[in-house]
């Protein structure tokens, strides 16, 4: 989730529509500057009891990121508490129960990707020896409680979790016990932004499938695959789901922000903090009747603030995001960007994942995504297709499109191995909650701890 790094009152304030669109426009890049976003959390724990760790105890959060200052990364301070680090490779924030995420920088090619990953977890690893503290790739927490977890010391979380409970049963899930990877990519034009988002719009539910990595909650099988995935369905309707405009004739620019215009606010941020505005209006705050900010009217960095406060499958900002996988292990981290890439970055991979779902109606989209966190693979598409047979066909073209793209590294190596972890999932049909699921049954023999050195990165 985002950090704020200054106040943004200098920045010009919203004279009409135009503006609100502007920030979509703005992200419109020819393709030879498209670049590849790579964001990734990841469940901090102490190694000596398994116990999440609070922002303010010795060797707890705060001192994480204290010490991954050795690296070069520099604070960013919000009440007097460092809540993210800046550096070259991004920015390190954290998610409301100590949830550590890595927002990449905007690489080229996915071997830069790769080794971004790989160099962030090396350096929490060895701030982690240090410390006392462990790593979990999960989507979900497979053993805590609500009331188990730290809350961080970031105003716009306490805002937020006031307000989840007024608009759905599990937002506090939401935000304090899962971890998602995402991939943030760009378009050249509207026309080609409309059709990257009805295809990864459509295509969500299989990324969510493969990276299905959540199957426990509180130590037991919950009956789901990806109980991350099930989460956003009972979070706030307002800012969540399938957005079945998207796929109507006319969709773009203006749509997205007429939708974004409906969307609740949550905050506004202000002399370094935040200002509830829970529940109220952004229209009202373009005509200065916000009743948190009387008599104010929003600057850009207000409306800029307000697009990452929606939680859809994908999300337009001034590039598109990814938003259906849990979190995994370093392989998967680096996979996902991949699948992405290699159908949005080519045109004639991009030409053929339409091909594929563009006779899938409204009613098609949101049965699939309704089924995809029990069922996995095992989902059926609007063909009777299951998802392990779409996904085999989808991965082709996913690998045809990073072949035409001849992205190489300094061994001669494409970007085409980075697919190959999702590969074998859907070869086998078997996801990584599956996998789970059978040591749990098994070697395991119902101790759910097991798998915090099992799946530690």
């Amino acid at each position: 989730m985002s950090t704020r790094t200054e106040s943004g009152q200098d920045d010009p304030l919203i004279e009409g529509r135009d503006d609100l669109l502007a920030i979509f426009a703005q992200g419109e890049k020819p393709r030879e500057r498209w670049r590849i976003g790579t964001e990734h959390e990841k469940f901090v724990y102490r190694l000596a009891d398994h116990r999440a760790p609070s922002y303010d105890e010795p060797g707890g959060i705060r001192d994480l990121l204290t010490e991954l200052t050795q690296f070069g990364w520099e604070p960013i301070v919000e009440g007097g508490h460092v809540i993210a680090l800046a550096g070259p490779d991004g920015n390190v924030s954290l998610e409301p129960a100590g949830q550590l995420e890595l927002s990449g920088a905007p690489l080229e090619n996915l071997h830069q990707t790769c080794a971004e990953t790989g160099r962030h977890l090396q350096q929490v690893k060895m701030v982690g020896d240090t410390l006392g503290l462990g790593y979990l790739g999960l989507g979900f927490w497979p053993d805590k409680t609500r009331s188990q977890l730290p809350i961080m010391p970031k105003g716009r979380y306490g805002i937020m979790l006031r307000h989840m409970p007024r608009v759905g049963d599990l937002g506090l899930d939401m935000m304090l016990r899962t971890c998602t990877i995402q991939t943030n990519l760009d378009y050249a034009s509207e026309a080609d932004m409309v059709k990257k988002f009805r295809v990864s719009l459509a295509l969500q539910p299989l990324a969510t499938a493969i990276f299905a990595n959540s199957p426990f909650t509180e130590g037991k099988p919950n009956g789901y695959l990806s109980y991350r995935s099930h989460i956003w369905t009972d979070t706030d309707p307002h800012r969540t789901g399938m957005l079945p405009f998207v796929f109507e004739d006319g969709f773009g620019y203006e749509r997205y922000a007429d939708y974004m215009l409906d969307v609740p606010m949550y905050f506004a941020f202000r002399d370094g903090g935040y200002v509830d505005a829970a529940g109220q209006s952004f229209r009202d705050f373009l005509k200065g009747e916000l009743p948190a900010l009387p008599g104010e009217k929003p600057r850009i960095g207000d409306w800029t603030d307000h697009l990452s406060t929606a939680f859809p499958e994908v999300r337009l900002k001034s590039f598109l995001e990814m938003r259906g996988a849990d979190g995994g292990p370093w392989d998967r981290i680096c996979a996902l960007p991949a699948f992405w890439v290699g159908l949005l970055y080519d045109q004639t991979a991009l030409d053929a994942a339409w091909d594929e779902v563009k006779h899938w109606t409204i009613e098609d989209h949101h049965r699939i995504r309704a089924e995809v966190p029990k069922l996995g693979l095992k989902a059926t598409g609007p063909r009777g297709r299951t998802f392990q047979q779409l996904g085999k066909h989808i991965l082709a073209i996913a690998d045809a499109g990073l072949s035409a793209r001849a992205k190489l590294n300094g061994a001669g190596d494409s970007e085409q191995g980075y697919l190959d972890p999702v590969r074998e999932i859907v070869e086998s049909g078997k996801t990584p909650a599956e996998r789970l699921l059978d040591k749990y049954h098994g070697e395991w023999n119902g101790d759910v701890c097991r798998i915090y050195e099992e799946t530690r990165f």
